[in-house]
């Protein structure tokens, strides 16, 4: 009954506005308007200037000099576009409910397949983030924004915002804090690199995305279990924080892991994890791309510090999970286990060797592989 009161409500607020004055978001639009209003964006406070949408293509850069990786815009159609003007506001809605307005700055044409390539290093429309920008509408409104709506997206109750973050902190004492992101289940190799940073530092913030991500990718639900598992069960409880982190997934690789530990500066971390492949997805990138990037950049510039971590596994002849920087012996004693090889030994119902995953978090994977079966099979 208060949900749909609420609908109702917002339903009248759109209709107060001009319906000519309404720009329709998509999925990344409307949890970018998010990240904007809780701070996790900043130094931006609105979608982006034309100017800064070039600089940060062109760039890396915002036009101040200030390093920002991803552009952060609203797209909108011809249509919109005819029946808006500059100074005006105009609502933004999604799904035809609001969530906030624009006073707006500036109406710019843009290119969309260029961002691609610059933002992606490819026009492939096979890469998800591509695709997804391709399908965006071919015009950028910038201007400050208002987010007059709760937001909803998965496990909100959990630390989401930098002034949560800030808070636990420093209630903690902490002084140097470590931010793990990720969108899959934590493996072996994972907990080993997030150990090793932890040894360095007073806190561990693990940071899963919570926003729009891939279809194929494992569910925010079974994630949240997996980490929640883990973290019960084989990490110190006060060294470590679980938060989550509302903004979509984009897949782009290098660009991808220096927006990624950007923005964890403004959630109160020190220092930032940056593993193999970090955002990366198929082979479109290289092992290392996102570590490398990082170079072009110093640490004044960055507010954060990179650690960056080779490729882990098991070896036999260590055993313990390790990397090419620790470990002396030849290949043959390495067991590596692909992503792909544990998907497919997780539909079998088979449990990966502990070496891999540790068995609660491998039984979790497996039943959720049962339930997608059996509802494919319905």
């Amino acid at each position: 009954m208060v949900e749909r009161e609420e609908r109702t409500m917002n339903q009248k607020k759109v209709n107060e506005i001009n319906d000519q004055r309404k720009i329709e978001m998509d999925e990344w639009a409307l949890s970018d308007l998010y990240m904007l209003d809780i701070g996790a964006y900043n130094p931006l406070k609105g979608f982006m200037s034309e100017e800064d949408y070039r600089s940060c293509l062109d760039n890396m850069r915002l036009t101040n000099g200030q390093v920002w990786s991803l552009p952060i815009v609203l797209p909108a159609s011809e249509e919109e576009v005819a029946i808006l003007a500059i100074n005006q506001k105009a609502a933004l809605t999604f799904k035809e409910e609001l969530y906030g307005e624009i006073k707006i700055k500036e109406i710019y044409k843009v290119d969309r397949s260029e961002e691609a390539e610059k933002v992606f290093l490819t026009r492939d429309s096979n890469h998800p983030g591509v695709q997804a920008t391709l399908k965006r509408k071919p015009y950028n409104i910038s201007g400050e924004v208002n987010f007059t709506r709760k937001y909803q997206f998965p496990f909100s109750h959990y630390p989401h915002t930098p002034t949560d973050t800030k808070e636990l902190f420093k209630q903690k004492g902490w002084k140097t804090v470590v931010a793990f992101q990720t969108r899959n289940p934590i493996h072996r190799a994972h907990e080993y690199i997030q150990k090793c940073a932890l040894e360095i530092t007073d806190g561990l913030f693990i940071h899963p995305l919570v926003g729009k991500t891939k279809s194929d990718d494992v569910p925010v639900e079974v994630r949240m279990s997996c980490y929640e598992t883990l973290i019960n069960n084989y990490y110190p409880r006060d060294r470590v924080i679980l938060g989550v982190f509302p903004a979509s997934m984009r897949y782009a690789g290098p660009r991808e892991a220096l927006f990624h530990a950007l923005v964890r500066r403004n959630y109160g971390c020190t220092h930032f994890i940056v593993g193999r492949d970090h955002a990366g997805v198929g082979n479109y990138y290289g092992t290392y791309d996102s570590q490398k990037i990082f170079q072009q950049f110093s640490f004044d510039e960055l507010g954060i510090i990179p650690l960056f971590f080779e490729h882990s596994f098991y070896c036999k002849k260590c055993q313990q999970i390790t990397s090419l920087k620790t470990c002396p012996h030849p290949p043959s004693s390495h067991l590596i286990f692909s992503g792909t090889k544990v998907r497919e030994l997780l539909r079998q119902g088979i449990t990966p060797p502990e070496e891999f995953s540790r068995k609660e978090v491998a039984d979790l994977l497996i039943n959720e592989m049962k339930k997608r079966q059996d509802g494919s099979e319905t």
